[in-house]
């Protein structure tokens, strides 16, 4: 018989990861109420139209497709069922798909509950997705967002939150170390005035994203191949040659982009960021100007965020997002600003346990366990239990008895705190042993009194 088995790209996590995973969703989630987002959330699945065309041509073919029900293959026209063309077939055959993110889906919610928001409407949302991405450290093919929105609020003060933001969060993790990356679209659309091919934005910046990843010379390649021509290559040098400061780059930007006023416009953008943040402060994060960042999504026009962890941590980025202000267009609604960022919970995760950052004891686990010596004895036991439960306390019964041995084996390996012995002895005088499993020390007190004996 075969062993059972996962999908490539998916995970099953203990107890004891699902622990750690929940104290980071609950310092993420206790900053996103306190900056004032409301929850949301979206089913799994979406239409497909809703989906593709939002991600870029990579994008799209990372999008898991889901088979209509029934007997699908009756709507495929013969011709094209002979063809055995799978491209051409798919859109008879899957009219629904695991959503790629957690924005698109929320451009979808906002123009469909339009008249039913109020406006700015500020929201997060914690849910899984699903990419038919290439599984490695770092990347699988089901992770969880928490994603935090704005929609109907111009103006870049909202930018300068979602920085502030990303350091309430990381900052509160002891998380330290962590660059928030940032670059704007309309740098880019004046890098492609600068080639003289704006035409080409979209191939430019998905190329040029990749830069960190393959460097300079794969990404030249790339360019050339998407049409891009090697004298425009060449006019595009100075920005591969850009360092310094935050605002030593922007000093060069502002020389680069001399002839491009839409380029001149994201550099202002960006300037007045970083201006109002350093006079703000921030605790944990720092502040990067990365002009090949381009997070290759068509949807952005405006400030664009990647956080990456701190330098001793071999992983990709931890978090991202920007200024998408013509999303809800594509669904009808016009007019309507957005900006979002996102928190890659899976990456985080892997940050911390490299970095040891959990807490030695998180809350959830087990704190009390009373041990089962037979059933007068577990019944007088249960009663305590039942009155730990109703003061709040996590406690429980050993389910059977059997050597104490045993018991106490399964008390270490929940990390137990307490453990309470009623045997008959105990029974008999109405008292019960308390043992700290921590220190060793157990002492006897009578069964009323156990509870105020309890520390934790």
């Amino acid at each position: 018989m075969q062993k059972p088995s996962i999908p490539k790209g998916t995970r099953d996590f203990s107890p004891e990861e699902v622990r750690k995973r929940n104290y980071i969703v609950q310092k993420i989630q206790e900053a996103f109420q306190r900056y004032g987002f409301q929850p949301i959330e979206t089913p799994s699945f979406e239409r497909t139209e809703t989906l593709m065309g939002k991600y870029g041509e990579e994008g799209d073919r990372l999008i898991f497709r889901i088979l209509d029900a029934g007997d699908f293959l009756k709507e495929v026209p013969q011709e094209i069922f002979q063809e055995q063309n799978s491209q051409k077939m798919v859109s008879y055959i899957s009219g629904k798909a695991l959503r790629y993110d957690l924005t698109v889906p929320f451009a979808r919610y906002v123009v469909q509950h339009q008249n039913e928001i109020t406006f700015p409407f500020k929201r997060y949302q914690i849910q899984p997705v699903w990419r038919a991405d290439r599984p490695q450290k770092g990347r699988y093919r089901e992770f969880y967002q928490c994603d935090a929105d704005v929609v109907g609020a111009n103006g870049l003060w909202q930018e300068v939150e979602f920085v502030q933001l990303y350091d309430t969060v990381f900052s509160s993790l002891s998380l330290k170390g962590v660059t928030v990356k940032m670059n704007h679209r309309k740098i880019l659309s004046g890098f492609a005035q600068m080639i003289e091919a704006p035409e080409k934005l979209v191939d430019f910046t998905v190329a040029l994203d990749k830069l960190d990843k393959i460097g300079k010379e794969k990404v030249e390649e790339e360019m050339l191949q998407r049409g891009i021509s090697a004298e425009a290559i060449a006019k595009i040098q100075p920005v591969f040659a850009l360092k310094g400061s935050f605002q030593e780059k922007i000093i060069q930007l502002k020389e680069l982009l001399s002839n491009s006023p839409i380029g001149l416009e994201g550099v202002a953008d960006l300037e007045f960021i970083y201006q109002t943040v350093q006079e703000l402060g921030l605790h944990t994060a720092t502040l990067e100007l990365d002009v090949t960042l381009a997070r290759g999504l068509n949807y952005y026009t405006g400030t664009i965020f990647e956080v990456a962890p701190p330098k001793e941590v071999a992983l990709g980025s931890i978090g991202g997002g920007g200024r998408y202000d013509e999303l809800t267009e594509i669904f009808g609604l016009r007019g309507m600003s957005g900006i979002g960022i996102s928190f890659g919970l899976d990456r985080i995760y892997l940050v911390m346990s490299q970095m040891d950052l959990f807490p030695q004891f998180l809350e959830g686990g087990l704190e009390i366990l009373c041990v089962n010596f037979g059933n007068q004895e577990a019944l007088e036991a249960f009663k305590l239990v039942q009155q730990l439960r109703a003061k709040g306390y996590k406690a429980e019964l050993y389910p059977e008895s059997t050597k104490l041995k045993k018991q106490l084996a399964y008390a270490d390996s929940r990390q137990v705190k307490y453990v309470i012995l009623i045997g008959e002895e105990e029974l008999s005088q109405g008292k019960a042993v308390l043992k700290n499993m921590q220190t060793g020390v157990q002492e006897t007190y009578p069964i009323g009194q156990v509870q105020e004996m309890i520390s934790l």
